[in-house]
Order: structure tokens, then C-alpha cells, then sequence
């Protein structure tokens, strides 16, 4: 009875209705996923749903002749981040062999939106002894030049990190893809899954042999808010790679290396995860792993621990912070990355809880496996509209969702509409623009609100701009929802 009492107070403590209909979870996966398909580059498949998109960027990598089409735009400035995008492959893939089963007629399409990642990384890591991290200038984002994706016709700006200039944080995160990748491809196609985990080994002892960050490439690639720590990317490669082989190699080299993150998580990085921190994530894979059968391994299980401590409103030990609505917040142009992140990390954590038969104390405050999916449902919920504000973040969901995204594709109208070509400044005035979008960009999850829970539906604003990051966990959430609903 007091086990129920405390789930029905979490609930109450972080839930609320705000009058709206209950969250379609269903729904919000299946559109989700269609996301990935607009942010599509390259060569289009007669599959493709989204209509108004078109073949984009048929040129990339010609200057240095090496085949760099293909891939995800990162977000709305038409840029291709080979982090940004691997971390997103990782958490897509990882969300398939954890949630897979709950996913029905989505799951293909998910696999599918893997493929599409997998086939450019692929490409990326093609050229011996260098690693392609960026199609595009950053010069050319934002108001700077305001232009379709189908518009870019010319051969773009490569960035890449090599032996000289090393970039173990994005090519460690490179191999965490292609590893977990591989295990989704493992029985449905053993020869892609082959390659992708060749691969991702020689990806990782390049990663490891070549040490140092990748912001060191300039502003052109990380402007602003980078981290310059790789030792994460390096660990949490290893312990995909073990989760992929079970080779002994793998799991050393996570023991070996482990004193290197101690200082980081008493610092309180037990609680950050997203696409340039994986502190979080290596605490809750690991444990999932069955690996923490030595006493210098109980780090990443007392870690785990802690963050569900830091993050559970009720829990006595919470150190997190909370917008009126009960959506957590960390300050960020992408405030619901760690929504929807660390929502994911928490249910993976609670069924490792569920399977061991093991609760989590968090001072006198006793959690279990339901309290975490609990938190996880009231973060989804705020997304898709239980907040104060009444609307949806997740555009094309619900009936008041953002019309203004900053998204050039879907600003600027398609090329079946406007054949001619939109240059730079041309763009501009759709930019500055205060109609809405030309184009509906169905399941984008947007940037979200600022710390006063105010949200900006403006194409200037950079709370509007949606990132692939902060779909790919949800996509594993919604799953887990739909099928507990």
C-alpha cells in the first residue's frame, strides 16, 4: 500500500491536466519518425512521405572527390554534423533494441531512419586516416543565408579531424553508432551488420590512438557551448562496442580508463547526457550490462542511482530544476534535449530496476521502476501539451502547436510550388516573415521554453529551431508510453 501511496503522490506532485485531452502516444511516435525523413539529404527514395521535400546537396564532397551525399540536415540551417547526427543514429538505434518490441507498423520506418545515418556515416569514415565531421559553413547558417536545402547546387565547405588534428569526442561517438547500429541490423541483414561493426573497431582505435577534442577545428564547426572533453565519447564507445562483441578488450578498457570521469561525476555530471556528454548515458548502459560485478564497477551503478536522486522532484535529493508544469529545464537553446534524453535513460534504468528486483533510496524516499516511468509520462506529456501554455512543442501534433519554426526548408516554400531557385537574401524576406511556415515539418520537436516558460514562435527565436537530438530518444519514450498506456 505505501509503495502505491508514493507512486500516486509522484504523480500528482509532477503531472496536471491543464484541460487537455489525454497524450496519443501512438500518434505522436508515428509522426516522430516522420521528422527523420524530412531532414533527409542527398538522393530521395520513391518511399519518401514528405512530398515537399526534394534531392538536396547532390554535390557535397565533389571538391575533394570523395561521395558525402546523403546523411541528415542536423537541424533547420541545412548543416550536416557527423556528431550531432551520430549521437542521434546511437539513441534511434539503442531506442529499437530497447523498445523495438513496442513500436509495430514504426518500427521498419525506424530501422529505415537508422539505414539512412548508418550509409552516410559509412561514407564519412571512408577516407584512411581521416574523418569527415561537417558538411557545410556555419557562415551560411542562420539569417546569414536563408535557403532551401534543394538550392545547393554548389560544392559546400568539408570539415574533417585526422591523425594531426585529432577528434576522438565525434569519432567516438561515429563508433557508438555504427556499434549499436550493428546490433539492429545483427539478424535482418548479418552483412551490413558486419560492416557497420568493422568499422566502428577501427573508428574506435582511431579515436583512442588520435586523443584530443574536435573543437579545435575552429568556430566553423562548434561556435559556441562545446565541450572540449572526449573521454566520455571514448568510454562510452567501448561499452557499445562490448555491448556489440562481449569482447574482454572492450570491457578493460572501460575499467582502465574509468579514473578519467571520477573528477566529472563528483562534480555532479552523473546528470548530464545529450549529444556532447555522455555521463549520464555510460552510468546507465553500463549497469544495464550487467558489468558491475567488481567493486571499482559499483562507480556507474552508485551513479546511476544518483541521477535519479538529482531528478525526481519528490525525492528528497532533487537537484534539479522545474518550469511551472513540471518540465525540467537546464538553460540551452535546445531546453527539451535533456526532457526528453534523460527521460529515455530513466526507463531504460528502471526496467535494469525492474529485472535486478532492485529500488533506488534516495534518502528516506524509496523509488521504483514505476516512478520512473511516472516522471518519464510527465515530461512527454508537457511536450505534446499538458502545460501551461496549451500547446503541443512537437509540430502537427495536436490542435496549437509552433507555426514559425526556424527551419529553412520548411519556411521557404518547395520547389513544386516555387520551381525557380532561392538564393541567400532572397530567403531573407521568408525569414523575416511573420506568416507562418510554407511547410508543415509533422513530429519536429522544437528547441522548447526559456526559463520563464515562455515560448518564442518565431523563426529569430533559437527556442524554435527543431534538432534531430531531440527527437531520436523520444522515439523510444513514446514507444514505452504507448504500449504502458
Amino acid at each position: 500500500m505505501w509503495r502505491l501511496l508514493l507512486i500516486l503522490v509522484f504523480g500528482l506532485l509532477v503531472r496536471s491536466t491543464h484541460g487537455v485531452a489525454p497524450s496519443d502516444y501512438g500518434d505522436a511516435l508515428s509522426k516522430s519518425l516522420l521528422f527523420f525523413e524530412a531532414q533527409r539529404s542527398g538522393k530521395l527514395p520513391q518511399s519518401q512521405r514528405v512530398k515537399w521535400r526534394q534531392d538536396s546537396s547532390l554535390r557535397d564532397g565533389f571538391q575533394s572527390h570523395v561521395d558525402l551525399v546523403g546523411g541528415y540536415y542536423s537541424g533547420g540551417d541545412n548543416l550536416k554534423s557527423s556528431f550531432e547526427m551520430a549521437y542521434s543514429i546511437t539513441m534511434l538505434s539503442w531506442s529499437v533494441l530497447e523498445f523495438g518490441s513496442y513500436m509495430e507498423l514504426e518500427l521498419q520506418y525506424a530501422k529505415d531512419a537508422i539505414r539512412w545515418g548508418t550509409d552516410f556515416l559509412l561514407k564519412a569514415t571512408n577516407s584512411f586516416g581521416y574523418v569527415y565531421i561537417q558538411v557545410g559553413n556555419q557562415n551560411h547558417s542562420g539569417q546569414n543565408c536563408w535557403q532551401r536545402p534543394e538550392d545547393l547546387d554548389y560544392p559546400r565547405q568539408l570539415y574533417n579531424v585526422s591523425k594531426q588534428f585529432p577528434g576522438s569526442d565525434v569519432t567516438a561517438e561515429i563508433a557508438s553508432a555504427l556499434a549499436a547500429s550493428s546490433m539492429v541490423f545483427k539478424h535482418i541483414d548479418p552483412a551490413y551488420a558486419a560492416k557497420l561493426l568493422e568499422r566502428s573497431e577501427k573508428i574506435f582505435e582511431f579515436s583512442d590512438k588520435n586523443r584530443g577534442s574536435y573543437i579545435r577545428v575552429g568556430p566553423w564547426v562548434c561556435p559556441s557551448g562545446c565541450s572540449a572533453e572526449y573521454e566520455d565519447e571514448l568510454i562510452w564507445a567501448a561499452a557499445w562496442l562490448y555491448n556489440a562483441t562481449k569482447l574482454e578488450k572492450y570491457r578493460n578498457y572501460i575499467f582502465q580508463n574509468m579514473s578519467k570521469l571520477e573528477a566529472y561525476f563528483s562534480n555532479g555530471s552523473f546528470s548530464e547526457f545529450g549529444w556532447d556528454n555522455k555521463h549520464a548515458g555510460i552510468n546507465v548502459l553500463i549497469s544495464k550490462l550487467n558489468m558491475t560485478d567488481t567493486e571499482s564497477s559499483h562507480l556507474f551503478l552508485s551513479n546511476a542511482d544518483k541521477l535519479v536522486c538529482s531528478l525526481l522532484p519528490n525525492s528528497g535529493t532533487s537537484s534539479a530544476s522545474f518550469l511551472q508544469g513540471g518540465l525540467l529545464f537546464k538553460q540551452g537553446g535546445s531546453s527539451l534535449e535533456h526532457a526528453t534524453a534523460l527521460s529515455f535513460l530513466l526507463l531504460v534504468y528502471g526496467r535494469t530496476l525492474g529485472q535486478a528486483r532492485r529500488q533506488v533510496y534516495c534518502g528516506e524516499t524509496i523509488v521504483n521502476p514505476e516512478m520512473l516511468t511516472e516522471f518519464a509520462r510527465s515530461q512527454v506529456d508537457y511536450i505534446l501539451g499538458n502545460n501551461p501554455l496549451g500547446m503541443s512543442f512537437m509540430v502537427g501534433y495536436g490542435n496549437k502547436y509552433p507555426q514559425r519554426i526556424r527551419h529553412k526548408g520548411s519556411s521557404l516554400p518547395s520547389k513544386s510550388i516555387h520551381p525557380k531557385r532561392i538564393d541567400c537574401k532572397e530567403g531573407l524576406s521568408y525569414y523575416n516573415s511573420s506568416d507562418p511556415n510554407q511547410n508543415l515539418l509533422i513530429g519536429a520537436v522544437v528547441g522548447g521554453p526559456d526559463i520563464n516558460g515562455v515560448y518564442d514562435d518565431s523563426r529569430k527565436s533559437v527556442h524554435s529551431e527543431p534538432k534531430m537530438y531531440i527527437n531520436a530518444p523520444l522515439v523510444g519514450v513514446l514507444a514505452y508510453l504507448k504500449s504502458a498506456h
